[in-house]
């Protein structure tokens, strides 16, 4: 995994702007430590920080070819800044081999460049994996900017005079010395209201490329192509081929996503999701003779103690972690966290400086970083449970029938970052938030695919699906990337394979839910590998603090932040509504309405001053 940035311009002589590349390329270093690199050329200068991954010493970048028929040393034809892991490289490696082409490294970087000069931008739809790169072909003075299917790599793009500069991380861009940080205010109302739509960002200018889509740049300006959506199919097969498809599949997704030069490991909390793919990935160690999979959970100090039990969070994780690591045989370890480091302001920023946005769950994001630079003590690769909720259905919302009847995005009714009673007035009304937020759930729905003889309640529950895998799950991943990399650590989603996500999305719901069982497909597939109890378990999102002092501390956070009117968060934020949330008793704060609340405004003063965001 690595960071990439760069700028290209048609109509400039970039050879003398360098400078300002390095600026961008210098903030990815998080992404990729252990080395970097530009390429300079007179219209584009690609930069690249890498995490060495795969073939360690041959796969630095940018990596440049010469048109196939020509020697090595001949002006490059195509330059890759690249970014994520394609999984069925070695696939296409040898079938570009019967094409002649010749290979000087063991990288799938490479494999992508000459699978580019072979088959042209349509290339992308044979890759399997994660991705997001910068593709400079010089023959056309054409910059391709390309991101996975589903969006698990963060890619952005921003218009400077008639070029655009681009990079993993809106840092990347805000670096450049002729860029300005300024609002965009309906962006910051779509982050807040947790639409996720497509290409949207809080920044004036910056883009992100949408997932399954390449952004092309040339002399007829900047747009953007699709080269992949989220169809509908028939499906014509039973409850048994179903979840031998399923197992087929994950046995092959997890076997292509274990390939790597440096230590692997698993998130493993003991659900259903995590519990399946380490023992999937102890099976692939245990045929090549190789130890025992190493896996990992997190923990809070005196967790056992305080935890209360609540229809959202059922139980705690770590006794079926245990449990889930025994019955496989993992090198397990815990990653236990103290309320004192989850308040320290040093973590807080690094959450702030992750993600470059006022966003925010608290606890969850800050713990979620600490269990990532944990982790990345002892590996370098994790394996992740990611989107299993999304694929096969396994939120409680899913399964309520007010919510599915409801008019609105599906997860507001558990979760949000700021409720609209919380935001100011003036914002609420430039930006038409509930509006905007209903105009947007209808735009969603109107890219959802159905077949003439689905019946009612089967388009309905596949709505529910498309909106989660395309609004939803691209914010989980976005949160996934940008922690997990703030620490150097690659973590990989194995449920995010096209393929399987293509099946499922397409396989009828009572055979995702048999017998109305929330992710009974996935149970049925799987069940020979996984304990009963985690079988059993009811769903439990990723753990927080139950501490009181992670509460005093986010109070008195906001008690200062109240005391500073000049803060430009009360632009965005009502201060009268922020005071009376202090009113509640200690302990009643609903963790996912009145802690995302108060974390949000907390995190958009401390954005919009160390970002220095320009006002509209």
């Amino acid at each position: 995994m690595c960071g990439i940035a760069g700028w290209a311009d048609v109509g400039l002589d970039l050879t003398r702007e360098v400078d300002g590349v390095e600026r961008m390329v210098r903030t990815m270093a998080c992404r990729g430590p252990d080395a970097a690199g530009i390429h300079v050329g007179t219209h584009a200068v690609l930069g690249h920080r890498r995490l060495a991954i795969i073939d360690l010493e041959g796969g630095r970048q940018p990596m440049a070819a010469p048109e196939p028929d020509r020697p090595a040393g001949d002006r490059p034809a195509v330059v890759l800044s690249y970014s994520g892991e394609v999984y069925n490289f070695r696939e296409l490696r040898e079938e570009l081999r019967g094409f002649g082409h010749t290979f000087r490294t063991r990288s799938d970087t490479e494999v992508v460049l000459r699978a580019y000069l072979q088959w042209g931008q349509d290339f992308v739809r044979r890759l399997n994996g994660m991705f997001a790169f910068a593709l400079w072909d010089e023959r056309e003075e054409r910059l391709l900017l390309v991101r996975d299917r589903l969006g698990i790599k963060p890619l952005y793009v921003a218009r400077l005079g008639d070029g655009v500069l681009f990079g993993s991380e809106p840092k990347a861009i805000l670096a450049h010395p002729r860029f300005r940080a300024r609002l965009d205010s309906q962006g910051l109302a779509d982050l807040l209201g947790l639409m996720k739509s497509p290409g949207v960002t809080p920044y004036r200018d910056i883009e992100e490329v949408p997932p399954g889509c390449v952004a092309v740049h040339d002399r007829d300006g900047l747009r953007t192509e699709r080269y992949w959506s989220l169809g509908r199919q028939p499906h014509e097969d039973d409850l048994g081929t179903a979840a031998d498809t399923v197992r087929d599949l994950l046995e092959d997704t997890v076997s292509r996503q274990m390939v790597t030069d440096v230590p692997l490991c698993t998130l493993l909390s003991g659900g259903l999701d995590s519990t399946v793919l380490t023992a999937l990935a102890a099976r692939v160690q245990a045929r090549a003779g190789e130890p025992p999979v190493r896996s990992f959970a997190v923990d809070f100090t005196g967790s056992e103690a305080d935890f209360k039990a609540s229809a959202f969070r059922p139980e705690r994780d770590s006794p079926y972690a245990l449990e889930a690591a025994r019955h496989i045989g993992t090198d397990h370890r815990l990653i236990e966290l103290s309320a004192d480091e989850l308040t320290r302001d040093a973590h807080r920023d690094a959450v702030l400086r992750a993600h470059d946005l006022p966003y925010t769950f608290g606890d969850v994001d800050t713990s979620l970083h600490l269990l990532f630079r944990g982790i990345r003590e002892h590996s370098t690769v994790a394996l992740s449970g990611e989107s299993a909720d999304e694929v096969f259905g396994g939120y409680a919302w899913f399964h309520d029938p007010a919510v599915i009847e409801a008019a609105a995005f599906p997860w507001l009714s558990r979760m949000q970052l700021i409720t609209p009673e919380l935001l100011s007035p003036a914002f609420r009304a430039a930006t038409r938030f509930e509006q905007y937020r209903a105009d947007r759930y209808q735009e969603a729905l109107g890219e959802v695919e159905h077949l003439p003889g689905d019946s009612p309640s089967e388009r309905r529950t596949r709505e529910i699906s498309h909106l989660h895998l395309t609004r939803w799950l691209p914010a989980l991943l976005d949160r996934k990337d940008r922690l997990s990399m703030a620490a150097g650590l690659e973590v990989r989603v194995p449920f995010c394979d096209h393929r399987l996500v293509e099946y499922v999305h397409n396989t009828p719901w009572d055979l995702k839910t048999p017998d109305g069982d929330p992710k009974g497909l996935l149970k049925r597939a799987t069940r020979d590998i996984v304990p009963r109890s985690v079988l059993e378990r009811r769903k439990s999102p990723y753990p927080t603090t139950a501490d009181q002092l992670y509460e005093k501390d986010l109070r008195a956070r906001t008690q200062a932040l109240l005391a500073d009117r000049s803060s430009p968060a009360f632009d965005i934020v009502d201060a009268g509504q922020l005071g009376r949330m202090l009113d509640l008793p200690l302990g009643h704060f609903d963790t996912q309405l009145h802690r995302n609340g108060l974390e949000t405004a907390l995190y958009l003063d401390r954005w919009m001053r160390e970002y220095d965001i320009a006002p509209e």
